[in-house]
Order: structure tokens, then C-alpha cells, then sequence
């Protein structure tokens, strides 16, 4: 850390430094000018606007978990008719989802583990975060049809705890804080890494940047640190997730590769959360391995599983798909397939299945797909993309449909619905399949190839849930002039994670953090 004694130039001093312009700096940014900030600098290593703008943000489907009490109260949040007309909204159901069972979804999925105050605040929160991203950063928020609901019985029946997303997804959502920094007047560098923070007396005044090849001091009495996880950094994941792990795609940024948890270490910052865990998810496995694509984006997202099985190059299944809604098995099936032999698998689906599949995911242009009259046919056509046991795919296949056969037989009343875990399952299978689970018998056969995709890293720093404020190691006390938001924050996520639930912590200890930089900046704290 630097130490300097020297007191800045007048042009280098701001009221806020926020480190990474992706959805959580953004909303920092956002929220210090809001409070009354009035020189606020947020700085990106990345290449221009243009190029990475936007961090993991970008590459999301834009989706935002939230308190709400159904589907009057999400309608507020929407920004048009278009996506939402009369006709349509007499036909969807969308049960209300209480502070209790968004609470509960973290805690179950995390086995208990996330921080209590952590997972209170981001509840309590969220409804009002994302009525402040519409009203104040201009978020086009839509409901989610396309990926959150299915037409049962002439409805759309929304399923998951889950409605809400943007329009275009990640970048619909980046446009609009872009739009909304340059609207209050918030500056920003690129091509700017922040190297380290500057310390006096205990205290973070600023940061040295990086910029035009040349370092300089940038001061302000609050600096939050909004720079992601260390997911893009190959040898962090070796080094903390294990062996394989360099293996793993990256779905998103290629610059987040753990610097600002290094830098916020160097000024004596308390390392929080599950450093062996990642969001890893489903993948295209014909996709560059180190970063994503800035035009397809999510739609490498594989999420079709629970509507068919997963096998593994040497044939066998190795996940319940059924064993959840999909937002809160797709974080952790990621890791599961880095786990098989190669890192690969194939989804399998009968055409029944595969009128049901997402088109932005599987459709013609977007994925490889392989299809086939027989099981025995498909299986030679995946041995050219990595299946090493033809026999072995052919009787799982077959000893799948045997299952469901055997349960359908012992369940005649038991109706198949997507939109709900409806123990439609295998029986005398291992590992079963809970939910979903039809034969697959309607020709062709389809299969695409998926591998490991990693989202974000799910160790981070402590922070004071109540101000953001990063905390010091030795005593837990907050390091004065330090922030947290985002990816960065540790604590909260487990192993796995509810889909929707980072963006929302990122606006809410993105909101807070910007409020208490504002107060610091007037001398009040």
C-alpha cells in the first residue's frame, strides 16, 4: 500500500473513487452522486466503452430476484405495455415471493452457511433496489416469459421465485447505468487499472492508477472496490477451487483476475466466504475458453437440462436434472460436468422435449446441435465430439426410459407440468431424476455438447452489512474510507446460489456503499 505524505493536485481529488464500472460499481457510482458526491471518478482496467464495458453485467440475462407481492406489484417495476399487454397479463400467474422464502433459498442452497446479516440485508432490500434502478438509473425491466415461464393450460405459469429481467438481458442493463452515469455527470477512466490503495493513519484516501503508462495518486475520502472476483485468473482458480479448474471457461470479462482483493489484503482487509466455491454453470463447450462473447453473450447458457438428461463421455449420468427449479441447480451443475471425464457432456432431449427448449439457448445459429432417429445412431455421432462408450449411452439411455416406464406404471395419476416440481421421476434409478422426467422416445433424438462455465468466484471480503464498509482482519473493525460491493463480497454464496440474486446484491450493497461514500465525503461519519 502507498503511503505517501505528499498532499494531491487539486485535479486529482474526488469526493468518491469506485473501482470497476460493472452493474454493483455502477450502482455505487450512481448512488454517491445521488447522496450529493459531487466529483465522482469510476475507474476500469478494461479497453474502451465499446469493447468490455460493463464487467460480468454485461453477459447476464439481466435478471433480478426480489421481494414482491405478485404480479400487480411486478407490473410497477415494468417499463412499457409492449411486454406485458392486458390479454397477457389476464394469463400469467405469478405467486408473490416473501422476504421468508427468498431468505430461505440462500440459506438452503448455501447448507446454512451464508452470513445472517448479509442475507437479511440483500432480502430486505431488494424490492426497493430494483424500484430504484427504474426510477433512477432508467432499467428496462420486463417480465421474464422467455425464460421464466412456461404455457401450461393456455397460462404462463412463472416457476422458480423468479420474474423479473431486462430487456436485451446484460446489455439492456449496462446501457442503461452508461446512460445514467453520463446523466450525473459521473467520470470515467478505462484503461486505468487501480494498482493499490493509499493509506494514512489507517485510513484509505485513494488509489494509484495506472493510466497512459504512468502511475499517479487519485484521491478521495472513500473508494469502494467493486472489481469482481478472480474467476478469469487461471492460476487463482487452480490455486483456490482446485485441480482443473484452469480447465474452466470463463462466461464473462476476461479482466476479472482477483486485483482488488489483493489490494484491499495489502491494507489489512478480512477475507470472507467460501474461497473453494464458484457459480459455474451449464456451457456451450465450442466457446473460447477465456472469455465470452460480447454478441452472443448468455445465450451459451445451456439450461435446458431439467427437460432431458445429462451424460458423460463414457455414457453414464452423473445429476439428478430434476432435482430443482433450474435457477437454483444451474450454478452448481457447472461444476459437476468439470468434474466428468474431459470435462464434457451431452444433453439429451426427444423431440417432445425439444419444442420446449429456449430458443435463444438452442436455437439454429446458436448451439452445435446433433440429432439422430435412435439412441444407437446418436451414439456414434458423438463419438467424433468426445464419446469414448457407445454401449454404455445406448443402455442408459434406455435404462433412463425403463425408469420413467416403471414410475409411470406405479403413478398413472401423476401429470407432467414444467412450471412446477411436479414428481414426475424415475423410479430404481441412481442417480434418479426427481422431477421432468419423460421418456425419451419421440424421434429425432437431439444432444449438445456442454462443458464448465464459470461465473464468478464466490470467496470475497468482509464487509459491515449496514454501511458496506470493508472490514480489517485483526479486530473486524471497518477499514475507514473502504467499501465494498458486487462479486467482491464474501459471505453470501455457498457452493450454490439462487439465479438473480448477485445482480440484487450488487444494487443493494452497491446503493449503500454510494450512500456512506456521500456521507463521508461531507465529513459525516
Amino acid at each position: 500500500m502507498s503511503e505517501s505524505a505528499s498532499a494531491p493536485a487539486a485535479h486529482e481529488q474526488y469526493d468518491c473513487i469506485v473501482v470497476g464500472s460493472g452493474h454493483a460499481g455502477s450502482c455505487a457510482a450512481l448512488s454517491a452522486a445521488e447522496h450529493g458526491c459531487a466529483r465522482v471518478l469510476l475507474l476500469d482496467k478494461c479497453q474502451c466503452p465499446a469493447a468490455w464495458a460493463g464487467g460480468n453485467g454485461f453477459f447476464t440475462a439481466g435478471a433480478h430476484r426480489t421481494v414482491h407481492a405478485g404480479l400487480r406489484d411486478l407490473l410497477l417495476l415494468v417499463v412499457d405495455s409492449e411486454n406485458v399487454p392486458p390479454a397477457l397479463a389476464a394469463r400469467a400467474d405469478v405467486e408473490p415471493y416473501t422476504a421468508e422464502q427468498f431468505a430461505d433459498d440462500i440459506v438452503r442452497l448455501s447448507g446454512g452457511r451464508s452470513d445472517a446479516q448479509l442475507v437479511r440485508a440483500v432480502v430486505a432490500g431488494s424490492r426497493e433496489a430494483v424500484g430504484w434502478l427504474k426510477r433512477t438509473v432508467g432499467v428496462p425491466f420486463v417480465l421474464a416469459f422467455n425464460r421464466q415461464a412456461y404455457e401450461v393450460d393456455g397460462r404462463q405459469k412463472f416457476w422458480g421465485g423468479m420474474a423479473l429481467c431486462t430487456r436485451e438481458g446484460g446489455k439492456g442493463l449496462i446501457a442503461a447505468h452508461q446512460a445514467a452515469l453520463q446523466r450525473y455527470g459521473v467520470e470515467t477512466w478505462f484503461e486505468a487499472p487501480a494498482c493499490e490503495l493509499i493509506c494514512r493513519g489507517g485510513t484509505v484516501v485513494g488509489v494509484v492508477v495506472e493510466k497512459e503508462g504512468r502511475r499517479e495518486e487519485v484521491c478521495a475520502p472513500a473508494v469502494v472496490l467493486a472489481a469482481g472476483g478472480y474467476e478469469s485468473n487461471a492460476a487463482l482458480r487452480k490455486q483456490h477451487l482446485g485441480a482443473g479448474w484452469e480447465n474452466a471457461r470463463v462466461r464473462g470479462t476476461p479482466y476479472n483476475t482477483g486485483d482488488g482483493i489483493s489490494m484491499a489484503r495489502a491494507v489489512g482487509a478480512r477475507l470472507a466466504g467460501d474461497w473453494a466455491s464458484c457459480h459455474a454453470t451449464c456451457w456451450d463447450a465450442n466457446t473460447p475458453v477465456d472469455r465470452g462473447d460480447r454478441e452472443l453473450s448468455n445465450q451459451y447458457t445451456k439450461s435446458g437440462y431439467p427437460l432431458g438428461i445429462m451424460v458423460n463421455t463414457r455414457g453414464a449420468r452423473f445429476v439428478d436434472e430434476g432435482a430443482d427449479f433450474r435457477n437454483f441447480t444451474y450454478a452448481t451443475y457447472g461444476k459437476a460436468i468439470l468434474r466428468q471425464p474431459g470435462g464434457l457432456a451431452f444433453q439429451i432431449f426427444d423431440a417432445r422435449a425439444a419444442r420446449w427448449l429456449r430458443s435463444e439457448e438452442y436455437g439454429d445459429g446458436i448451439v452445435a446441435k446433433i440429432w439422430a432417429n435412435s439412441a444407437e445412431e446418436l451414439a456414434q455421432r458423438l463419438v467424433p465430439h468426445g464419446l469414448e462408450d457407445v454401449g454404455a449411452f445406448v443402455r442408459t439411455l434406455a435404462e433412463y426410459n425403463q425408469a420413467t416406464g416403471t414410475f409411470a406404471v406405479a403413478h398413472p395419476g401423476r401429470k407432467w407440468d414444467p412450471a412446477v416440481k411436479d414428481g414426475v421421476a424415475t423410479q430404481g434409478l441412481i442417480p434418479p431424476k426427481s422431477n421432468w422426467a419423460l421418456p425419451l422416445e419421440e424421434m429425432p433424438l437431439l444432444a449438445v455438447t456442454v462443458a464448465c462455465g464459470i461465473t464468478f468466484t464466490f470467496g470475497g471480503l468482509a464487509i459491515n452489512p449496514e454501511t458496506s464498509s470493508v472490514l480489517e482482519d485483526e479486530n473486524g473493525d471497518p477499514i475507514p474510507g473502504l467499501y465494498c460491493t458486487g462479486e467482491m463480497v464474501g459471505g453470501l454464496w455457498y457452493d450454490n446460489y439462487p439465479g438473480g440474486s448477485g445482480l440484487t446484491a450488487g444494487a443493494v450493497f452497491g446503493r449503500i456503499a454510494g450512500r456512506e461514500a456521500a456521507k463521508r465525503a461531507r465529513g459525516n461519519f
